[in-house]
């Protein structure tokens, strides 16, 4: 019953933190509504589809992570979303977590599921995580992913028995799953364990649209349907990806959303890897309002979903300016024809 009650407590702690968020992003633009922040860019697995892993990173001092969540607290960032990698190699992972709350923020995580064991959970829920993303790519382990329910199910029945924080299933569709009738068994399953469920698109390596196509949209349509019967999960923007359309929005990143990669540098997203490319410790409330009016050239045919849903919070309002080069502003990182012709002019 004493477990019951703590679950209950947690829920309803969790909805009162996420209305505040909502209801702080509504009165004011002036602050990031979610940090990406990596502090461990090594993963026990090698997903064919993924370019945000390797296999020789040590992990960030943790005391460095501190420092850049002591400054992403500064701009008032509601949430932080710790993820790699695999953040749970990690070793001081929960008293990254415990900073993270030590602050006030939302804490959260997205992991590969292959180190929920009872103890972590349990220190998880003394850290005081308050949501976790599993992303499973299929059923059976193949060359493409071994994220797969098979391997993983016997995590998620300890996460459903034990975990105090909200965790979410993301089943994938696209970018060479060998199988895509998998994610409607990974998404039944998500259900039947109580857990949230999502659909993701992949995306190509620049984090750019590839549209579904036979089968694909086959079971898209088919997971549209469960959704909305069971837990409407599905955001607009998805049927555009789905089928191949330029999805209309103002991407908020670099305002609204930070990605802070483990060399504590500032980035649009994960696929936008050097842009702005500024330290986390040179950015300013200056640099967060030019990017909050700043068009991103990339945005319409973008999958990144996380992206997406905070530019929810603005898409009615402040329309952006065309990407330009601010004269007391200096862009730095890697040199890239990723994001545009256009970007590339202007910090040449």
């Amino acid at each position: 019953m004493q477990g019951m009650n703590d679950l209950s407590s947690s829920k309803v702690s969790r909805i009162a933190r996420e209305a505040s968020l909502v209801a702080k992003g509504l009165v004011s633009t002036k602050h990031p509504i979610l940090a990406h922040i990596i502090p461990m860019r090594r993963c026990n697995l090698a997903c064919g589809y993924c370019n945000e892993y390797d296999k020789v990173s040590e992990p960030v001092p943790v005391e460095a992570v501190k420092r850049r969540l002591d400054r992403l607290a500064s701009f008032g960032t509601t949430a932080i979303t710790i993820s790699g990698g695999e953040p749970m190699l990690h070793p001081q992972i929960f008293e990254i977590i415990t900073h993270i709350r030590s602050h006030g923020m939302i804490a959260g995580l997205i992991s590969n599921g292959y180190y929920m064991t009872r103890e972590n959970i349990e220190k998880l829920n003394r850290a005081g995580l308050e949501y976790l993303q599993i992303s499973i790519d299929n059923v059976k382990p193949d060359k493409t992913s071994q994220k797969s329910l098979k391997v993983i199910d016997r995590y998620l029945v300890y996460l459903s028995n034990y975990a105090k924080f909200h965790v979410n299933i993301n089943s994938v569709i696209g970018g060479g799953i060998t199988n895509p009738e998998d994610a409607l068994v990974v998404a039944k399953r998500a259900v039947e364990l109580g857990f949230g469920s999502t659909l993701g698109v992949i995306h190509d390596g620049n984090g750019q649209l590839k549209p579904l196509s036979g089968v694909e949209e086959q079971v898209y349509r088919q997971l549209r349907r469960f959704g909305k019967k069971k837990f409407g999960w599905l955001n607009s923007f998805q049927d555009d990806l789905a089928y191949g359309r330029p999805h209309e929005w103002r991407c908020r990143a670099g305002a609204r959303y930070l990605y802070i990669c483990e060399d504590g540098l500032v980035h649009y997203c994960s696929q936008q890897r050097g842009y702005p490319g500024i330290p986390l410790e040179d950015y300013t409330r200056e640099h967060i309002d030019i990017e909050f009016n700043t068009e991103k050239p990339c945005a319409k045919y973008c999958t990144i979903a996380c992206v997406q849903q905070v530019a929810m919070m603005d898409n009615w309002r402040a329309p952006q300016q065309p990407f330009q080069l601010p004269e007391n502003v200096v862009l730095k990182g890697a040199e890239s024809d990723d994001l545009s012709e256009e970007v590339v002019n202007a910090r040449s």
